[in-house]
């Protein structure tokens, strides 16, 4: 689907025009502030609407169109609520990259909001991952590399689910973290490497995954309405999205329920998912330092 998506624009006021309309001008900006890699911005907009809009250094523009194609991907499911991709590019007299989208007004969660949510993500994993990503129906990973978080996430196509995990999301974190461990640490994390096939299953069918799906990347919009946005987007086992909702806390348990009505969750999952969460604590430890050092060690002892 990346082919489709290209930086064409050298302003983000020619943006704005060619997605809604040369007459449309940008009439004000407010920061929105939460994220920790870019910045931010509701734009009010001369026709009374808004939009969003991510700006970041012209050298991270990579940044943006791997979220750009993640976004329609999951768009392409008409599932879950994916804020719609208007149009990205590089504004050479701001010196800045930036990823312009629909404005979601997010509302506290209605009485029906988990369950909602629960059922709409599980249909997206049930749905085609071929058609939304463009990737062979038998395989695992994405047409191209994108980002988890700041860090890069290596997207090669496998046909195992457990190469996969092993090879483009284990080893590249474990390679990145090496300088934290011992000898003793590294001989367990080789240990786990080799006999991966040991923890993990091979899913009964792939899905099209979010790939960061903790609170802060979930919304509640008009209607009780179920949206998600800053996607890190491949196909995989739908159980490492549902890992990630449970690593900082868990969602409410009406939305596990209503998953579980649509998409059964095997009862080997409360067994396997500390090691999906290996692979984000790992990445924190790259991105935030030792803080997480104890965290990743803690989850590689329960295993070996």
């Amino acid at each position: 689907m990346n082919n489709d998506i290209r930086i064409q624009y050298h302003s983000l006021k020619d943006a704005v025009h060619t997605a809604l309309g040369e007459h449309v001008e940008i009439t004000g900006t407010s920061r929105i502030h939460g994220g920790d890699i870019n910045h931010a911005f509701r734009l009010s907009l001369s026709t009374g609407e808004t939009v969003f809009v991510k700006t970041n250094s012209i050298q991270n523009a990579d940044f943006f169109t791997a979220e750009a194609c993640g976004l329609l991907s999951l768009s392409s499911t008409e599932t879950i609520g994916v804020p719609r991709f208007l149009e990205l590019g590089i504004d050479q007299q701001q010196n800045l990259s930036f990823l312009l989208l629909e404005y979601i007004e997010s509302i506290s969660p209605s009485k029906t909001y988990w369950e909602t949510f629960g059922q709409k993500l599980a249909y997206m994993h049930q749905a085609d991952p071929f058609q939304a990503s463009g990737l062979h129906p038998a395989r695992y990973g994405f047409p191209e590399d994108n980002f988890i978080g700041a860090s890069p996430q290596k997207n090669l196509p496998k046909e195992s689910w457990i190469d996969f995990y092993r090879e483009c999301r284990l080893i590249p974190q474990i390679e990145m973290a090496g300088h934290y461990f011992d000898s003793g640490i590294k001989k367990k994390f080789l240990y786990l490497l080799e006999h991966l096939d040991s923890y993990l299953r091979e899913p009964p069918f792939p899905s099209l995954l979010h790939g960061d799906l903790w609170s802060g990347n979930v919304l509640c919009g008009s209607g009780g309405k179920a949206w998600v946005v800053d996607p890190a987007v491949y196909v995989g086992d739908f159980e490492t999205d549902l890992a990630m909702t449970q690593l900082f806390g868990s969602f409410p348990a009406a939305f596990y329920s209503a998953y579980q009505e649509i998409n059964p969750i095997d009862k080997g999952y409360a067994v396997r998912r500390e090691l999906y969460h290996l692979y984000h604590l790992l990445n924190h430890l790259n991105l935030f330092g030792r803080m997480y050092l104890g965290s990743v060690t803690e989850i590689l002892n329960k295993y070996i």
